[in-house]
């Protein structure tokens, strides 16, 4: 009787160390995978206030300067598709390993690059590791997270997606108030690298890879179909556009790109039949998965879009230094990241509806606000409108990750990873070569009518954020039929207690 409850004893001691381990290592990884991928979601805007800088050293104009952003976010709507079949193929920790290891050397090559072109290629490099490190992150947390406290820990997402290109800008100021635009690159660079070593010696796995085929047309499909559709965006507003010589590039990438990406979404309803689809479109088979990724994109475009002409509107229109620009950013950046967390818990007690239908409303008349902006607006009146839209924008992250991967099947968290990651970068290379191609084209119409370049610059950019309003209605409407999923009370709560 001794012997049998000593063993008895014995072996829940040995179970309850196992699990101990277990939660030990899955709350490493999860916080490792946060603060990486704060480090490399930072660089989708830390650059926007720079801009101007690096303009004037390359010698470019505005078109070929916004493309330093939308070429990182065209590059991780290429690269991240690839990601569902990766994330089955390797390993936790070898993929982390690569996506930092991307990162750190495209950093270092844009910190020393000579020509625009260089500084160009070294964001596309860095791109590809950002790309990795997102969804990774979301598998592991679909994967490792019991259901009743995922709202907890997209909370913390939350924080690293919405605050990391929110406080971009104003870290570029701080550090443009003292040094050259070369040293934001030197200030990322040792992070990057401290994460690396420090990923590859504690990061362990968490899931077991698998023998998945990638289809290489697929590959070849999106990289033309999600390049297509956003290179014709940004030449929407071509200064020559008037007189035809740039209507047929923009024609032929929208032919491209919209022929591509049929092809591409037909050649995935066929090879998932087989499982073998680059992404899985089973994904949308889910009305609350499809409808979280319409909000998702309209929301991204809104915060990329705003995050880059706010700058160029406080720089060429206020006349404001990139300190001072920083400084009026940062209020909304610091509050969107307060606010994750508790929505996180908020959304584990009330669910997805009663936080969207706020944070759309209130993320649309942010936009309304400086869609009347004019070369007479106070600053106090763009504080005022970040913080509205960081407010909203809180509100509606969270729910929206949280409802739009538990409302998928197991099995097709890492497409739903993916597919998410790759609408968000599409929807933000869009909406940021939108926005700047509307205010061009209005720029240049009210410089030909006779008014300072400081007064069409201001009109250009009012007339972007009212595209932006008008597109954001859609949201509002869409924010009313986001439903939360059910979810079955999970055995491993305390594993999850952990890993938030």
């Amino acid at each position: 009787m001794t012997e049998r409850g000593t063993a008895t004893s014995t072996t829940n001691g040995s179970r309850s160390a196992d699990v101990d381990g277990a939660e030990q290592r899955d709350s490493r990884v999860l916080w490792l995978l946060l603060v990486a991928t704060f480090v490399v979601i930072l660089n989708e805007t830390i650059m926007s206030v720079a801009i101007t800088d690096i303009m004037r050293d390359f010698h470019v104009d505005a078109r070929a300067g916004q493309w330093l952003t939308t070429a990182f976010m065209l590059t991780l709507a290429v690269v991240i598709p690839i990601t569902g079949i990766l994330l089955q193929r390797f390993s936790t920790r070898s993929m982390f390993i690569a996506a930092m290891s991307l990162f750190s050397a495209g950093t270092l090559i844009a910190a020393t690059a000579p020509v625009f072109g260089v500084l160009l290629a070294a964001r596309v490099v860095q791109a590809s590791g950002t790309a990795i490190m997102m969804p990774l992150l979301m598998t592991t947390i679909m994967t490792v997270v019991a259901p009743g406290k995922r709202g907890r820990t997209m909370g913390n997402v939350s924080i690293v997606i919405s605050v990391a290109p929110a406080i971009g800008p104003t870290i570029a100021g701080i550090i443009l108030s003292a040094l050259q635009w070369r040293w934001i690159f030197w200030f990322v660079l040792p992070i990057a690298v401290v994460m690396l070593v420090v990923g590859a010696l504690r990061v362990r796995n968490v899931s077991t890879p698998a023998q998945v085929p990638i289809d290489v047309l697929s590959v070849v499909l999106s990289v033309f179909g999600f390049g297509g559709l956003v290179y014709g965006l940004s030449q929407i507003g071509a200064t020559d556009q008037s007189a035809g010589a740039g209507s047929m590039p923009m024609i032929l990438a929208f032919v491209v790109g919209g022929g591509a990406l049929i092809w591409f979404v037909l050649r995935q309803l066929l090879l998932q039949r087989k499982d073998r689809a680059l992404l899985d479109l089973r994904t949308f088979g889910s009305s609350t998965f499809t409808v979280t990724i319409v909000l998702m994109a309209i929301s991204m475009a809104a915060l990329l879009g705003t995050v880059i002409l706010l700058p160029i509107f406080m720089q060429q229109v206020l006349g404001l230094e990139p300190l001072a620009i920083g400084l009026l950013l940062l209020p909304g950046g610091l509050i969107m990241g307060l606010l994750a967390p508790l929505v996180g818990r908020l959304y584990d007690r009330v669910g997805a509806r009663p936080l969207v239908i706020p944070g759309a409303i209130a993320m649309s008349a942010a936009l309304w606000m400086l869609a009347f902006v004019g070369s007479a607006t106070p600053p106090w009146y763009l504080l005022t409108a970040h913080v509205v839209l960081s407010i909203g924008l809180a509100f509606l992250f969270t729910p929206l990750f949280t409802a739009g991967l538990g409302a998928v099947p197991e099995r097709f968290y890492s497409h739903g990873s993916a597919i998410i990651g790759t609408v968000q970068q599409v929807a933000g290379a869009a909406g940021t070569a939108l926005f700047v191609a509307v205010m061009s084209v209005r720029e240049a119409t009210v410089v030909a009518a006779g008014s300072s370049v400081r007064e069409a610059t201001a009109s250009g950019i009012g007339l972007a954020f009212f595209v932006g309003g008008v597109l954001s209605l859609g949201a509002v409407l869409a924010a009313f039929f986001v439903r939360t999923p059910a979810t079955a009370a999970d055995p491993h709560d305390a594993l999850a207690d952990a890993a938030i």
